[in-house]
């Protein structure tokens, strides 16, 4: 009897990783790497940047914030033209955007020039959120799939470790190439800091140069089964054809918004969006109290401006440190516990974490209890957020959605998770002032509760299941353990 080909779905989950796999995994590694360095850098380079440009509140918000108002238009934007126009040539775009908006801050002229070209860095780190979750997902296999998805993810936090690196170099050299003046610190550090973007920039598109690979679950999507058997061959290094008798009916769904909230997706959407948001919430409403944190690590009372900015940055590497950690425990995590019960399990953690921090202002102001439970508390969020849902909400938004359909997904779910931001950035502030900061970090303890509800209410459950196979499932089984 001749044995019955298998589908491509089939020979990709029975495959090995190979250096294809490897490739486009590192080169979407390196493009996340390069969102966590330049939402990062920002921060460390801002000192400086007031210093020159003699920037006031309004003109400080307004450069912080444009990378997450671009991040927002270019997930929004760019989501449905990338299930258009296909993966690779919108991974072209992205690596274009991030050397032409990295090399722009590192020479911005003026306030308007570096607002403008941070606006343009966002664009990038918004568009490589469907772009680069949809390429791993849709080529590599089952088992390895939520692991390798996290892992890139993971590069968010190596990225912004290397950017409190690259402040604490950066600062050390001018303290020691210049001692007795700040001066040329104030002026030409912080174009280093953004400079070293550029040069990652241009090493990720090195790597997107050295190879060309379209998905193969793209071409099937469109009905080009003959591009899609090419693209295979190139993906898995062995000879693949894909026919339509072997693979999954074309879906006929167009990548447009209003297919997400048609009923059969309603579900996926809900579980892709809504829990980012209000992670995102919480995520950026707890970087207000950040500072606090870092002065406490790098001794606030400092009076000479470069020793001041040196300490900060070794207490932002330091909270790095943990946010890697976190990711680890992901990865380790992602395919026993699976992802349902990581995200939940990881809200439930923000929301102690938080409560933490919230039973802190019990405590005389200054104390050591106080300052330990700030500490406890803080670093309890972080590994949390790092182990759950800041992995899996990335994650799941990738699994859930069809190909046809699916950067669009990731798009508009990055979106709302950015609008999220804008939230936890301008309206947290104005609360925190009403309100008071114990009544507002139980607010967000309680966003974080609310979002493990919303995911078990709205639970798919894509743990080892082959991808079309997860993105067709409408209702996961009441059990929250991992199929």
């Amino acid at each position: 009897m001749t044995p019955i080909p298998a589908s491509f779905e089939a020979q990709l989950d029975a495959s090995p990783i190979t250096r294809t796999m490897g490739l486009l995994w590192l080169l979407s590694a390196g493009l996340i790497a390069l969102d966590g360095f330049d939402f990062f850098i920002i921060g460390v380079a801002m000192p400086f940047l007031q210093r020159h440009f003699g920037l006031g509140a309004t003109a400080v918000g307004a450069i912080a914030t444009a990378a997450v108002a671009g991040s927002l238009v270019g997930s929004l934007t760019l989501g449905p033209i990338t299930d258009r126009v296909g993966r690779q040539l919108m991974l072209i775009v992205d690596v274009a955007i991030f050397v032409v908006a990295t090399a722009g801050t590192a020479l911005a002229w003026n306030v308007a020039s570096l607002i403008a070209f941070r606006f343009l860095v966002g664009v990038g780190i918004g568009a490589d959120y469907p772009i680069s979750v949809s390429y791993i997902t849709e080529n590599v296999p089952a088992r390895h799939r939520g692991r390798m998805v996290i892992g890139a993810f993971t590069f968010q936090a190596v990225g912004a470790l290397l950017g409190a690196v690259t402040g604490l170099v950066t600062i050390h050299l001018f303290r020691t190439l210049y001692p007795d003046s700040d001066q040329m610190a104030i002026h030409y550090a912080w174009r280093w800091m953004l400079g070293v973007g550029v040069v990652l920039a241009v090493a990720v598109a090195i790597v997107r140069l050295s190879f060309g690979l379209e998905s193969p679950r793209y071409y099937i999507s469109r009905g080009e089964y003959a591009e899609a058997s090419k693209a295979a061959t190139q993906l898995l290094e062995t000879p693949i054809a894909i026919t339509p008798a072997l693979e999954p009916p074309v879906s006929g769904d167009r990548p447009t918004y209003g297919t997400l909230f048609a009923p059969a997706h309603r579900r996926r959407t809900i579980l892709a969006s809504v829990p980012w948001f209000l992670q995102d919430i919480a995520t950026y409403g707890i970087g207000i109290f950040t500072p606090a944190i870092i002065g406490v690590l790098a001794f606030a009372g400092e009076a000479d401006f470069m020793a001041r900015e040196m300490g900060a940055a070794q207490g932002a590497a330091a909270v790095d440190v943990f946010l890697i950690l976190g990711f680890l425990g992901a990865i380790a995590l992602v395919e026993t516990l699976g992802r349902i019960r990581l995200q939940i399990l990881g809200f439930l953690g923000m929301a102690v974490g938080l409560g933490i921090l919230a039973a802190s202002g019990l405590l005389p102001t200054g104390s050591r209890g106080e300052i330990g439970l700030v500490l406890a508390g803080f670093l309890v969020f972080n590994l949390m957020m790092n182990a759950g849902p800041n992995a899996t909400t990335f994650l799941l938004s990738g699994e859930v959605f069809p190909t046809a359909m699916r950067a669009t997904g990731v798009g508009f779910a990055a979106a709302f998770a950015k609008a999220g931001a804008v939230v936890g950035t301008f309206v947290l502030p104005i609360l925190q002032k009403t309100w008071g900061v114990p009544p507002l970090l139980l607010a967000l303890s309680g966003c974080c509760v609310l979002a493990a509800v919303v995911t078990f209410i709205f639970q798919i459950e894509t743990s080892g299941q082959p991808l079309e196979t997860a993105a067709a499932a409408e209702i996961k089984t009441a059990s929250l353990a991992p199929d």
